[in-house]
């Protein structure tokens, strides 16, 4: 027998009907803050994350030759196709550019819970402008997703890149060495960044001072800490954050996202139900389109793990109840299937959700497997009843039966 790849997932019908659901829900949150949808190809040149990650990211792409001989690779992200549209054709557009997109992503790595090979992004992309607004719509975005979703236990942690930049700059990290540095900080690997930052001279002091700021946690008070033009903008930014409804959110400068384009204001989300691996949102404001060609546009984005967020749902016992059918249609005997065939097509065209029985079960069953569809009426198709041009409606719920005539079916599900 034949197995899926590991890393992947088969979505079976109800498990597709849930996740379609809560899709939806994150489109329409997306269309009410005036976002619209775009779509990018699965596969881009590999040139493209190479140059937005740098060559470590070719451990974890699944890239490719193809028949060409050009070099491929199955997108590990969103944000670099979607600027990289942005410049092929969109460059000339008003600003600011906002859109939203969803799809699948691809990373070679070790699947875990929540973690897979072949996972699923939700996330947005206000190109055009830098400044506090921009951030702020995108951070209540964000938060408006998570909430719509149903999710109560989860935190929004916001940073800024540029306090942790300019201090590591002000120790004597030279500047083509700074992605090194700030990955070991997104990750808390000070062991590792220790060493690294001592090799590069940088004092004891300025080390425990750098490790020391990305421990600057709390709630808005803490910016007090925070100096220069960087606490002044977290403050205006978090003005606007309660003007908008999104109170309650961490200061947090140890919020690196371990990128190297990230220019100012960083934030993630965590759901604490899914322990260590908690994240289930992140970005930033970056600068990226001057990497792929285009001029230097400044942009805000954020991208939503759709599979660890639906697994926070689930550990918060956040279900999804099977929408179902309308209509079951049965017909008693082979002589009526015909009628039956035209009943179920009249319904359909009507509107009404509906299916048919086209087994032969006997009555008993196909109730039984109506049952288990999910429909909420059964129209039962009988020679008896169709003499007087009529058919059998059961409520599934309660089990009550009426009968109705043919031509007035259609109308019991308006």
């Amino acid at each position: 027998m034949i197995q899926r790849p590991r890393g992947t997932r088969d979505f079976l019908p109800d498990e597709m009907e849930r996740r379609r659901h809560f899709e939806g829900i994150l489109r329409d949150t997306a269309k009410n803050f005036g976002f619209r949808e775009v779509a990018t190809p699965m596969f881009e040149e590999s040139e493209l994350f190479i140059l937005r990650s740098g060559p470590n990211v070719l451990k974890e792409l699944y890239a490719f030759k193809d028949k060409g001989d050009r070099e491929i690779a199955l997108r590990p992200e969103m944000t670099a196709p979607v600027v990289r549209m942005f410049v092929n054709g969109m460059s000339n557009e008003p600003k600011p550019i906002k859109v939203f997109y969803f799809g699948q992503c691809f990373r070679y790595e070790r699947p875990q819970s929540g973690r897979y090979r072949e996972f699923f992004q939700f996330g947005s992309e206000i190109i055009g402008n830098a400044g506090a607004a921009t951030d702020a719509e995108a951070i209540a975005l964000a938060a408006a997703m998570i909430k719509a979703l149903g999710l109560k236990d989860y935190r929004i942690r916001i940073g800024h890149i540029g306090v942790l930049r300019q201090r590591i700059a002000d120790a004597g990290v030279p500047k083509e060495r700074t992605a090194e540095v700030l990955q070991k900080l997104d990750k808390k690997l000070y062991d590792e960044g220790r060493p690294l930052m001592e090799e590069m001279g940088v004092s004891a002091a300025d080390i425990d001072d750098i490790f020391a700021l990305t421990e600057t946690v709390g709630d808005v008070s803490v910016l007090s800490k925070v100096p220069g033009e960087a606490g002044d903008y977290l403050r205006e930014l978090v003005s606007l954050l309660e003007a908008m409804g999104v109170r309650d959110v961490e200061i947090d400068l140890g919020v690196v996202r371990g990128l190297d384009y990230y220019t100012g204001m960083v934030f993630e989300a965590e759901a604490p139900a899914l322990g260590a691996e908690k994240q289930i949102c992140g970005g930033g404001s970056y600068t990226l389109s001057e990497l792929f060609g285009g001029e230097k546009v400044f942009s805000t984005g954020f991208a939503i793990g759709f599979d660890r967020i639906l697994l926070a749902m689930e550990k918060e016992g956040i279900g999804y109840q099977p929408e179902g059918i309308d209509a079951y249609v049965i017909p008693v005997s082979d002589d009526v299937r015909v009628k039956a065939a035209e009943i179920v097509s009249a319904l359909r065209a009507a509107g009404v959700s509906a299916d048919i029985d086209i087994m032969g079960r006997k009555m008993q069953k196909a109730l039984k497997y109506a049952s288990g569809a999910g429909a909420r009426h059964c129209v039962i198709v009988g020679a008896k009843e169709l003499e007087a041009g009529n058919v059998i409606l059961r409520d599934m719920s309660t089990g009550d039966q009426r009968e109705v005539p043919v031509k007035d079916i259609a109308e019991q599900f308006i």
